[in-house]
């Protein structure tokens, strides 16, 4: 079954469609991270500015320097050390479209450990975004009978996966990150 479903998102991802699918955090709402059009359509759905930037998930730290020009080594430590879904805010974004850097330059990435998205990605071979599965400004859903109705419908796919679970997860603590190595906690 998962192998069914990861077929089935991975082909609405390269079509530039939008997914919501279950993370190692919230239930989010994803797409090819590199299609602007695609990132477009998530605002729209989410109701949200274009001037909120996104995360990126990908699936190994090898691939943060593909998408971050400053990635300090303590980086890598505290992915691999972080007992919690960690995001790291790093400066220097690139090969990613405008609408998902944020307006400083930085972009958000999260190494992510959690069986779907790890699969879907290593096929996949690009990142994808990664946001709360909700209207803007409304709470998070913490399980998946708690998104709304506009969303499930707003999707391309619904990822047929841990639909049933109900242990509680957070959203993932978010750090900034310097090319020096200095951080200040976004999220705790």
């Amino acid at each position: 079954m998962l192998k069914t479903e990861i077929e089935k998102a991975l082909t609405v991802l390269k079509n530039g469609g939008i997914i919501l699918y279950p993370t190692d955090t919230v239930w989010g709402l994803g797409c090819d991270a590199t299609n602007p059009e695609a990132v477009e359509k998530i605002n729209i759905l989410k109701k949200r500015t274009a001037d909120k930037s996104f995360i990126i998930l990908v699936d190994t730290d090898s691939k943060i320097q593909s998408y971050a020009e400053d990635v300090p080594d303590v980086a890598y430590d505290l992915i691999e050390y972080a007992e919690n879904p960690l995001t790291i805010i790093l400066s220097g974004a690139k090969n990613l479209p405008k609408n998902v850097i944020n307006a400083d330059g930085s972009i958000g990435i999260r190494v992510v450990k959690h069986d779907f998205v790890s699969a879907l990605l290593q096929r996949f071979r690009k990142p994808i975004t990664s946001t709360s599965a909700n209207i803007s400004g409304q709470p998070s859903p913490q399980f998946f009978d708690e998104i709304q109705e506009e969303i499930k419908e707003g999707v391309d796919y619904v990822v047929d996966w841990e639909q049933e679970l109900r242990q509680p997860k957070k959203a993932s603590t978010i750090m900034k990150l310097s090319p020096s190595g200095q951080f200040s906690f976004i999220r705790k």
